[in-house]
């Protein structure tokens, strides 16, 4: 988690829910492009006081379960963004591909290489526990592969598709690997996922008082509110978001990457913080914990609302997709086998971010 501030509530991640409702309100059908613009931005306001208001109740409630709130919160915010866009008039069958494998490469290479290359710069060597790092990225490589790799070569039905009983499957399946993650991570292992070296900045953590019931009812609230405006505002901007993407003349894949960049700001922020003071196995929990999250929370959730809404589901990858995700689960066993990284584990990680947003934005 990103830590939540143990005071009082900020003053923005207050104002922001009440004002993304009345925004939504007040703008909802409409499409004048200032409207949409201004949509956009407390879009974006809303996903970043989700997830505070979200960590904050997870900071007053402890593990396992604030992990599950959090990462629930972050799931819903993305499961409502890839609905609102699969049940648009033009329909996105690939979008929940396109965003569950963005959100895997941004982490996997795109913060987990920014966070090696600033703690490599700052602290010469950076040392984690291979334990943890290693079940995280072995639990995240066997969920992308059911969800992202086996419906290319299955055969039930036609395409990159999986039957029925095959998606019920992989979703329960996903489901159940990310649920044994976090109790090893919460509660039976738990301290292979903290730091080598303890600082003083863990120990204050650590001993950190979590914020009162009455905070932690407030933010569960607010929380409540950024969900509907979000999702409001989602729907409110998914034609602009698919015209933005044909104007370009980007590729569809274009629109789960924006999907996943949005979504993975937050935690992406705290990774990268974390990092920088020298805390770089809190930083590959966060980076690691939030695509687990996404892959295993969001194909059982979008497998089920497939059901409900119809229509075919795309999540095999094509040739090239599957290539960038081999390579960045070679280069990720590399990188997290030794336990330390220097800034040159980052430059490969984000030499193959680089390569992944080129090619998502060009044919």
């Amino acid at each position: 988690m990103s830590g939540a501030q143990n005071q009082a509530l900020p003053r923005w991640s207050v104002a922001v829910p009440p004002i993304a409702l009345a925004v939504l309100l007040g703008t909802f059908g409409r499409t004048w492009g200032p409207i949409l613009i201004f949509d956009a931005f407390v879009l974006v306001a809303a996903v970043l006081a989700a997830v505070h208001h979200a960590e904050v109740v997870a900071l007053r409630v402890g593990e396992p379960f604030g992990t599950l709130i959090l990462a629930i919160a972050v799931t819903v915010i993305e499961v409502g963004l890839i609905l609102m866009l699969m049940t648009s008039p033009k329909g996105a069958p690939t979008v929940a591909r396109d965003t569950v494998f963005s959100a895997f490469m941004i982490v996997c290479n795109g913060v987990v290489g920014l966070g090696l290359l600033i703690g490599g710069l700052k602290h010469r060597v950076v040392e984690f526990r291979v334990e943890g790092v290693t079940a995280a990225l072995a639990t995240l490589t066997a969920v992308a592969a059911l969800a992202l790799v086996f419906p290319t070569f299955t055969t039930s039905t036609p395409g990159a598709t999986y039957s029925g009983a095959q998606l019920a499957f992989a979703g329960l399946a996903s489901l159940a690997l990310y649920g044994v993650f976090v109790f090893v991570q919460a509660v039976r292992h738990r301290d292979y996922f903290l730091p080598p070296a303890p600082s003083s900045n863990d120990a204050e953590e650590e001993h950190a008082t979590p914020p009162s019931n009455r905070t932690a009812l407030i933010s569960l609230g607010l929380l409540l509110m950024c969900l509907v405006g979000v999702v409001g505002l989602a729907k409110t901007e998914t034609p602009a978001i698919e015209k933005a993407v044909a104007t370009l003349g980007a590729p569809e894949a274009a629109v789960g990457v924006l999907i996943a960049l949005l979504v993975l700001l937050p935690e992406t922020g705290a990774a990268v913080r974390a990092a920088g003071r020298n805390r770089v196995q809190t930083s590959l929990n966060l980076a690691y914990g939030s695509a687990l999250a996404s892959i295993g929370l969001t194909i059982p959730a979008v497998a089920l609302a497939s059901i409900w809404v119809g229509g075919p589901l795309t999540l095999g990858l094509n040739p090239k997709e599957l290539v960038l995700l081999a390579l960045t689960v070679v280069v990720s066993i590399l990188t997290v086998a030794p336990g330390r990284a220097t800034l040159m584990q980052g430059s490969v990680h984000l030499a193959i971010f680089g390569a992944f947003l080129f090619l998502s934005f060009t044919a």
